[in-house]
């Protein structure tokens, strides 16, 4: 049985795996070593108002959704998108010091999981307490520093 969600999370494991090495193409090849990341992250937020605000809102539409918002879920979101944005650009400018693509994200998406967990499992605590925490989550959280590490000191060409 297939789970719709995974689907899903599937998409966007393939779309984020793919994002860093098509911005750093898009960066190339602007051909304007001093502006070129810019010029690249120009037409990332042109995207997102595509994908983000017309997908969301025909989404919305072709639903029925009411158009009612409310203060702190807007708050929340428009955090988000905030927090989104600046982990993006924060790759670009990686890249705009001469990070390697296959290096940068690969930090990225191994140290993103451990914030992840620790900020949810801060924000959400367990049932239980502290104590009922598995050892084999934090041995993921481990294992997800040591894949970075490893990924990072010992890359292709290095």
């Amino acid at each position: 049985m297939v789970r719709t969600w995974l689907i899903f999370v599937v998409m966007t494991v393939a779309s984020w795996g793919l994002y860093g090495v098509f911005l750093h193409k898009g960066q190339l090849s602007m051909e304007d070593a001093v502006h070129g990341r810019y010029k690249a992250f120009l037409f990332v937020g042109l995207a997102y108002l595509l994908v983000a605000v017309i997908g969301s809102a025909l989404m919305l539409i072709v639903n029925g959704a009411e158009w009612s918002f409310t203060g702190k879920g807007v708050s929340w979101s428009f955090l988000a998108g905030v927090v989104g944005a600046i982990g993006a650009f924060g790759v670009l400018l990686a890249f705009g010091a001469k990070g390697r693509p296959a290096v940068v994200m690969s930090i990225v998406f191994a140290g993103a999981p451990i914030v992840n967990a620790i900020v949810a499992t801060l924000s959400h605590p367990p049932e239980g307490g502290w104590g009922a925490i598995r050892w084999q989550f934090v041995l993921g959280i481990l294992l997800a520093a040591a894949g970075g590490c490893l990924v990072t000191f010992f890359r292709p060409g290095s």
